[in-house]
Parts: C-alpha cells; structure tokens; sequence
C-alpha cells in the first residue's frame, strides 16, 4: 500500500499548506542564490513536526529545479560521517538528474538538506564505554556552512538544542525561518481533495475531528485519513473509533515510568521527544499522577513546584508565539519531576488526565455544532466565523423556546438526531421527540391551518351573502 503522506506531499513551494510567511521568506533566499552567494548561506526551519519544513524544503528544490541531498543528522551524526557527505556536496558543482554536469555560473545549484539537526549533541568523557558516535557533528555543521558554495537547510523541532553549547555561532551564520501549525479549514481542505482524489465519500464532520486531533501535524492528519479509509468507500463518524488514541497512552505510560523511576535526564528527554505530544498535555499527565506516585510531602511539594515553572515557560511560548522556550519548558517540567523524588516509589498505576478525559467526554458536541455552524452558514451565505460571533447563540436559543422555530429549521437545514438532541438538550426528551417527528407535526400543523384558513373562507362567504340579502330586502 502506498503511503499517502510521500503520494500527496507538496511538490512546489505553492503547495504548502499554510506558512505564508515562511514561504515567502524561502523564496526570497533562494532568489538570493541565483545572483551569488547571500551572506546567510544557510537557513534553520524551526516548528513542530509534521507541519511541513522538510516538504518546503524539497519543494523548494523542485522550484528552482535544484539538485538536493537530504541528510537525516539523527542517523547519520558524526564529524567524518557529515564531511563525507554533506561537507563534499556543499564544495564541489552539480549535476543535472540526466548526469551532464552543471556549472554554478549557469545557475546550477545543489540544496543540502540536514533534518532533525537538533539531534546533534557535543559531548565529552574520559570513559570509552560511553557513546560518542554525534562527537564533533555539530562543529562539522559549522565548518560546512562557513565552507559550502550551496545551499544549506538545517530543519529542527528544538531550535535551542541545535544553538546551545558550540551551535551558539549558529544564530549568526544562518537565517532563521519558524513554521507554525496551519489552521485547521486549512487542513480540511487538503483531507478534501485527496479523498476527491482517492474517490473516498466522507462526512465532513470526520474530517473537522480529524484536523482537531492532529493539533497541526498534516502527516498525522493524512495518516489518519488513510487508515480510517483502508477498503471503504463512505466514511461518517463511527469511522474514527478505528484511530483509537493513536496508542499515545502506552507511549506516555512509558514517559511517565522514565520520569518518575529514573534520573537519567537523556533517556527521559528521549521518551518525551518520541511522543510527539504537546509540552502542555504532558504537563497535565505529571499534574495527575505526581500524587499517586510520589508520597513524601517534599517530594511532591518539590514536583509541583518544577511543574509551575514550566507552566510559565509555555504561558510565555503561547503569549510570544516564541517556540523556543518549549525546550526550557520540557526541560524543567521532566528534570525537576524527575529529581524531586528522594528515593523510587514502586507505584505502576498511572491515570488518564481527567481534565483531558472530561475534554474527550464532550468533543461529541463540539462535532455536532460545527455541522449546525456550517449548515447555517451555507444557508446565509456567510463564513463559520460570522455564524458563530453573530448567528448560532441566537438561533439556539430559538431553537430550545419556540417549537414553531425548531419544526421549520430542522425541515431546512436537514438537522440530524444528534445535532436536534445537541441544540435542546437531552433532558427535554418530550420536545426532542416532538421535533424529530417533525413531518407528522407538520402535517398536523399543515392541516390545522388549512381548516382555519377554510374556516375564515365560510365564515366570509356566509357574511357576504348576509350582507347581499340586507341589501336586496332594503
């Protein structure tokens, strides 16, 4: 089966989901390479995963029909390793993909490509067991950059860990370009045209929860949508019970055992990276399970304590846009839980977050008001975000008073069980049986304002015959 996220990944810089910005910037970089060699030889694209840097980045090659070498660095990580390969490529001429050679005074360009650069770690010890197999890679990087008659991108998700230590020179050789999650109706369109493509009917309720549980990451959304799809045709809601919670939870248990049983600070920064979880749902899972784990009153006191600073740390990352600090965050919450505890508990219980778990309780609803909010603004002519500032409080307040009301719009907007039970509330069943059997109400009220209306008709008829009689007696 071929994997949808390499079938559908951007091939131009125009493709790219979002990151207006950051496209832009890109582009006036490379425009920079066709005159000569900028000042900023090389660029670090900084953001979550998922959201698209190393796409840009091979788009931005398909763009300017440049030649690249793509270099996963946590692979691939020490000095001899990356001269041979990256530091070469970076000094000598290009190649077309049919072989003829290629002059960089003919335009010719080669893009370097060194992904997961924040894998790089400079460390020292005089003890030959330990492993220093990345010794050296980092300066290499540095060497290169200061060297390279290409292009070079560096592609990070912790831009700190790339500049701490000796990548400090780093901040200064190259230009920093951040990406940021793109918008969820984003999102939903680019799930749209590939199950257009891929000739798959879905429920656009299915496709809003998905963009909402990627939290940004596109590769998880496409991932997501091709699991769900394998051997259907039609997909609605139930379709999601597949996904699961994408087995986060075994993963977090495994992260919370690190934190709380070891103090060993690399492993358990090597636990958290691999969970791809936002620092602040991490910080929730500590929150819960502190208590149940630790049992000394300084212990706990201590933890807590660790915790607060990191919930500055990512109040600044939220409040800046400033995602550099998610590292110092991550940092404090994980080493300073970890290194609390005086000695090891034997607790191997651990809890679900219940604000989490409350948040998972209601989603449902989130679901059905979106499709209110869209069958609405399809209706008015307008987008989601007036319906929902100056439309949808209103029109449920309606709905939940006057029957009248709720009989028509449910005819009109095609409201399903689910979304009539959403806009009154599942106590007043009386009313929601009411409305869901709205045909034979409005037949009913059909039929009663007929008999009025034929009603009125007589009684005028009979009124105007009366009058025609006094007039012929007089």
């Amino acid at each position: 089966m071929i994997d949808w996220t390499e079938k559908y990944r951007p091939k131009l810089l125009n493709d790219i989901i979002g990151n207006t910005k950051a496209i832009s910037e890109l582009k006036l970089w490379a425009e920079s390479w066709t005159k000569e060699i900028p000042k900023n030889k090389a660029i670090i694209l900084v953001g979550k995963p998922g959201i698209g840097k190393t796409s840009a980045a091979i788009a931005l090659a398909h763009n300017y029909q440049w030649s690249f070498i793509e270099l996963n660095t946590s692979d691939t990580r020490n000095a001899i390793k990356i001269k041979n390969i990256a530091t070469v490529g970076a000094i000598n001429e290009t190649f077309k993909e049919d072989g003829t050679f290629l002059s960089t005074r003919d335009g010719g360009r080669k893009l370097i490509i060194l992904d997961e650069a924040d894998n790089l770690y400079e460390r020292n010890s005089s003890n030959k067991q330990i492993d220093l197999s990345d010794k050296g890679g980092k300066k290499e990087i540095i060497n290169t950059i200061k060297i390279t008659n290409q292009p070079i991108i560096l592609i990070v998700n912790d831009y700190y860990n790339l500049i701490k230590g000796s990548g400090d020179i780093l901040k200064k050789l190259c230009k920093t370009i951040r990406f940021f999650p793109p918008y969820e109706n984003l999102i939903i369109e680019n799930l749209k045209k590939i199950c257009l493509k891929e000739d798959v009917d879905i429920n656009i309720e299915v496709l809003h929860e998905i963009s909402v549980r990627c939290k940004g990451d596109i590769r998880s959304a496409i991932n997501d949508l091709q699991a769900i799809s394998f051997n259907k045709k039609h997909l609605d809601i139930k379709s999601l019970n597949v996904l699961g919670y994408r087995d986060r939870e075994k993963s977090i248990f495994d992260a919370l055992r690190d934190i709380f049983k070891t103090n060993n600070l690399k492993n358990i920064k090597k636990s958290i990276s691999n969970l791809d979880e936002d620092p602040a749902n991490i910080l929730l899972w500590l929150n819960e399970n502190i208590p149940k784990e630790y049992k000394k009153i300084n212990d706990i006191v201590k933890a807590y304590s660790s915790l607060s600073t990191a919930d500055l740390f990512l109040a600044k990352t939220y409040r800046r846009q400033h995602f550099g600090f998610w590292s110092y965050a991550i940092d404090i919450m994980v080493g300073g839980v970890s290194n609390a505890k005086t000695y090891t508990y034997h607790n191997e219980k651990y809890d679900f977050p219940s604000w989490l778990k409350k948040l998972k309780i209601y989603k449902p609803n989130n679901i059905f008001r979106n499709s209110i909010m869209n069958k609405i603004s399809k209706k008015c002519h307008i987008s989601n975000h007036k319906s929902k500032l100056f439309i949808f409080d209103y029109f449920m307040k309606l709905f939940k008073e006057n029957t009248n009301f709720a009989l028509n719009m449910k005819e009109i907007l095609k409201l399903d069980e689910g979304e009539v039970i959403y806009l009154i509330g599942k106590k007043n069943a009386d009313k929601i049986n009411h409305i869901l059997n709205s045909k034979k109400n409005m037949d009913k009220i059909f039929l009663e304002k007929k008999e009025k209306i034929e009603t009125k008709k007589r009684e005028i008829k009979i009124n105007n015959l009366s009058m025609q009689q006094n007039l012929n007696d007089f």
